[in-house]
């Protein structure tokens, strides 16, 4: 993390039991209660906007936040704790003080807590969730791309919500740019995720100091210079969304707009001291455009009619072209017709086909822009001033009949997102006194109690408190088999309950349910491009003026060279059809749409097209061990009492200190004595020994449990240490209790590994992946059991939070690395990765947040899906780029050299069109591949395999 500077500035705020300040505590630790002195270092919330300097901004990790409960344990600031190590620290009573530097995961039974909490929140009573920050990652210093020295911090950690270097960028790299020593200041993607690079020169300012200087102008920029997402109603082609940005960005203080015209968003960029929200919903609307406010979990507009995309007129003005079309042709060809018929007929056909492509091309001259709709009128019209009324028409018909097929294209892959939200009931039976009253989800409250009937779908996420049944989760994690749920389990809003009745108590509001986000995301996914979108973005854009101009000087070319004049018009005319590159601009957003929508109906959230691209080059992949490789639910497997010990004074005597703590490694010890009859003593006064045990006192006498590291330093008996050796060998992880002074002997504990865990590595191989290592925070020979029974290359053990980060970028060294854990602990390595991926996304918050992929259920083997995808959704991608270039080349040429009529040039060019949206469909039918189950050995069971 950042060094932060210190300040000696006294503010008098005293901070207390009950204190639930923001703090980052880059430079500071403190517990609560004592006095606290304000300076550059601390960040609290809102809360303390009175005594916080102006503009300060931390690049933090992810925080947890969640009502504090009362407990007699005093956490510190940046309290992080992680128990997958040899033995386990853990324990929440008043001896154990954690600091800035601690790092534990613990149970939080006794734990308070707040802003700054990094925990994992399990779901018991009381504990509502809210949306969370996202992830942060933390500054990086990686030479600069032309060599010298460079400081890289995270875009989001900067600019939250920014994604590209236009717009609030711009203001951040001038004021970045005036800091003395700064050289440089630019946007960077080489390590798979957006930076803000900063070159400096180390003999003039420090790297502390300018992250101090970036945090507080980033501060600052982000307080004047918003940003916000609308809806667009009235886009009629994606020269729509240019026309848009064009006459937006002319606004004063609108710093940038981008509208992704696949899912009708725009995104706009402004300064808030120059112009309002309503200033830019009035030009919308002076453009022809409506702006609507998303509701949260739908992906299309409310006021759509049905249409989306396409207009309600649109089909049947193609209808009617179509009809005027073969109506003049008949006219001519079989009547004795005045030619002025069916040249007439011909100009409605043209009037009805180019209703939408002429207004956009208005709109476009109007600004002074020359986008697609506008070479295709204006070749329409050039064809028919030279006489040629049926190419005219017959361009302007193919032109409205690829876009209206176009539109209905994308619109089914935005239904299919929006699919998902429609399987959250609309209404919800609420308890109320003695009544059941079905209340619109809207106003349903946390905290209150919903009732659920067999077959009815889950109206909003919580908890059951009264009845067991069992759940249909597929509309959120894509698995059809129902779960056994019971009281205190979690369920989610769109499941079926498929049994008995349950009760409910809310803990998300509607807007912020599980699958409410998802739908969310993945609308959204469009705006974050990958490489293939930005090149199709920019070559669209370049593409078009330059093929007017061409338009315009290649006919008198040919004039001079001696064709004649309406020749020469006609060929010109061919060639501005040849070279329009409508295909090219639509034929990433129709992957990318249909390749996310088609992942969140398989269980996997990808958040963008840019993930979809780096995931597809990913060539070595990293697991962690707890919660991911394994079920996450460690069992007591076995009990080795000393000479003269007992097994019930072993198990009693751990279980009696092991009580007081809820770590999972303490539970499985509670859980073995109680499902053997022993009743353990009261423990008390319960100390955590970072990274190695925990100590109490039963009847007055120190216990200790922990690793052999507890031990150091001492004379531990040589039959221990055989016994701790013979256990880990088999795959357990290790504690040895002893009891004022005597050893009484060791506890061997073993996670469960997931079913087929073993068959989704060899999947993953055969799929071409290089390199698989587990990164586990448990001794090395617990950790490489495992990995010769789920058939990984390596494992990596034991290592802390940011050895796990330190050995995922040496591993990116050699290629693309995913990353993939619970989005919790792991969470810097998953932001360290080209791609975090993120189980059981479904019950956790932070998983949605953390990751770019995210594996709804704690299904293992959705990862080769997601894989599988990414690989064929970059494939299409790369498949239209060259359809559509490769055909406008071909026509280009043709029409240069006379080898093309304008009708076969229009057929050719809208057919390419049709292509590539049909190409990216095809994404939509992708679905999991089943896996068979393979058997679930508990560790250090089963004999290692393979």
């Amino acid at each position: 993390m950042s060094e932060q500077k210190k300040s000696s500035e006294p503010s008098g705020h005293v901070h207390g039991p009950d204190c639930k300040h923001d703090h980052d505590h880059g430079g500071h630790a403190h517990g609560h209660g004592e006095p606290h002195v304000h300076g550059p270092g601390c960040n609290h919330g809102p809360a303390l906007a009175a005594v916080k300097p102006a503009g300060k901004f931390a690049f933090k990790e992810l925080k947890l936040v969640g009502p504090a409960k009362a407990e007699k344990h005093v956490h510190g600031p940046d309290c992080k704790h992680d128990h997958d190590h040899g033995g386990h620290a853990h324990g929440h009573e008043e001896k154990h003080v954690h600091g800035p530097d601690c790092n534990h995961d613990h149970g939080h039974d006794q734990h308070e807590h707040g802003p700054g909490c990094d925990h994992d929140h399990g779901h018991g009573d009381g504990h509502h969730h809210h949306p969370k920050p996202k992830r942060i990652r933390p500054p990086g210093h990686r030479p600069a791309e032309g060599g010298g020295v460079a400081l890289q911090l995270d875009l989001e950690g900067a600019l939250p919500g920014e994604t590209d270097d236009a717009g609030r960028f711009q203001k951040l790299e001038l004021a970045l740019e005036a800091h003395r020593g700064v050289t440089d200041v630019h946007l960077r993607r080489d390590s798979g995720h957006a930076e803000v690079c900063i070159h400096y020169k180390p003999e003039v300012v420090s790297a502390s100091d300018l992250i101090t200087a970036a945090q507080r102008t980033g501060a600052e920029v982000a307080e004047r210079y918003k940003h916000q997402t609308w809806f667009v109603r009235g886009m009629t082609s994606a020269d729509s969304a240019t026309a848009i940005e064009h006459g937006l960005g002319k606004l004063k203080g609108v710093l940038s707009a981008s509208v992704a015209y696949a899912s009708e968003r725009l995104v706009v960029e402004y300064d808030s001291e120059e112009v309002t929200l309503k200033d830019v919903e009035a030009k919308a609307k002076a453009l022809g455009y409506a702006l609507e406010v998303p509701t949260s979990g739908h992906a299309c507009s409310h006021h759509a009619h049905g249409g989306g995309l396409a207009p309600l007129l649109e089909m049947p003005l193609v209808g009617v072209a179509g009809v005027l079309l073969v109506a003049g042709w008949l006219l001519e060809r079989f009547t004795k017709v005045p030619a002025l018929v069916p040249t007439l007929v011909w100009a409605l056909s043209m009037a009805s086909g180019g209703f939408f492509a002429i207004r956009g091309s208005v709109k476009s001259l109007l600004q002074l822009r020359i986008d697609i709709e506008t070479m295709m009128v204006v070749a329409a019209l050039g064809a028919a001033v030279l006489g040629a009324w049926f190419e005219g028409a017959f361009l302007l018909f193919l032109f409205a009949a690829g876009h209206a097929l176009e539109h209905r294209a994308m619109d089914r892959a935005r239904r299919s997102i929006e699919s998902l939200g429609a399987l959250r009931p609309d209404v919800a039976r609420v308890r109320r006194g003695g009544d059941v009253v079905e209340v619109p989800v809207g106003d349903v409250q946390r905290g209150e109690r919903i009732v659920v009937r067999p077959g009815d779908r889950v109206a909003l996420d919580g908890i059951i408190r009264e009845g067991k049944s069992s759940l249909e989760q597929a509309a959120i994690t894509g698995e059809s088999i129902p779960v056994a749920k019971k009281p205190g389990d979690e369920v989610f809003s769109g499941t079926i309950n498929c049994e008995g009745m349950l009760e409910v108590e809310v803990t998300r509001l509607s807007s912020e349910s599980v699958l409410a986000r998802v739908v969310d995301m993945v609308a959204e996914a469009e705006a974050q491009k990958g490489p293939n979108q930005r090149f199709a973005q920019r070559l669209e854009r370049t593409v078009a003026p330059l093929v007017m101009i061409g338009a315009v000087v290649f006919p008198v070319v040919l004039v001079l060279l001696g064709t004649p004049v309406k020749e020469a018009i006609l060929r010109a005319v061919a060639l501005l059809v040849a070279a329009s590159p409508c295909a090219l601009a639509i034929s990433t957003p129709s992957a990318v749409l249909s390749a996310v929508a088609a992942a969140a109906r398989g269980g996997v959230l990808v958040k963008g097209g840019i993930y979809l691209e780096l995931l597809s080059k990913v060539n070595a992949i990293a697991f962690d061990k707890t919660g991911t490789l394994t079920v996450g639910k460690p069992k007591l497997l076995t009990a080795a009492p000393a000479q003269g010990v007992s097994r019930e004074e072993l198990l009693g005597t751990s279980a009696a200190v092991e009580a007081l703590s809820a770590h999972p490694l303490a539970k499985a010890v509670v859980d073995a004595a109680a499902e053997g009859g022993i009743q353990a003593p009261a423990g008390s006064d319960l100390e955590a020994i970072h990274g190695k045990g925990i100590r109490g006192k039963v009847a007055g006498a120190v216990v200790d449990v922990g690793s052999l590291g507890l031990f150091e330093g001492e004379a531990v008996p040589a039959e221990i240490s055989a016994e701790v050796q013979k256990l880990e060998e088999a795959g357990q992880t290790t504690m040895v209790v002893r009891k004022a002074g005597r050893y009484l002997g060791v506890l061997g504990v073993a996670d469960t590994l997931r079913s087929g865990a073993r068959n989704v590595i060899q999947t993953l191989k055969e799929s071409g992946i290089q390199s698989t290592v587990m990164l586990s925070g448990d001794n090395a020979r617990v950790a490489k059991s495992i990995a010769a029974q789920v058939g990984l290359d390596e494992a990596r053990a034991p290592l802390m939070p940011a050895d796990k980060v330190t050995a995922v970028r040496e591993m990116g060294r050699k290629g693309s690395v995913a990353m993939v854990g619970d989005g919790v602990n792991d969470a810097p390595a998953l932001a360290a990765a080209a791609v975090g991926v993120a189980m059981g996304g479904a019950g956790s918050d932070a998983a949605l947040e953390t990751a770019d992929v995210v594996l709804m259920s704690d299904d293992l083997s959705r990862l080769p899906f997601a894989l599988g995808l990414a690989r064929e959704a970059t494939r299409v991608m790369q498949q239209n780029l060259v359809i559509s270039l490769g055909i406008s080349a071909i026509l280009i040429i043709a029409a240069v050299f006379g080898l093309t009529q304008i009708s076969h040039a229009v057929v050719l060019h809208e057919g390419s069109t049709l292509l590539v949206v049909a190409n990216g469909l095809r994404l939509l039918t992708i679905r999991p591949q089943a896996m068979k189950p393979a058997p679930a050995p508990a560790v250090g069971v089963q004999p290692v395999a393979g």
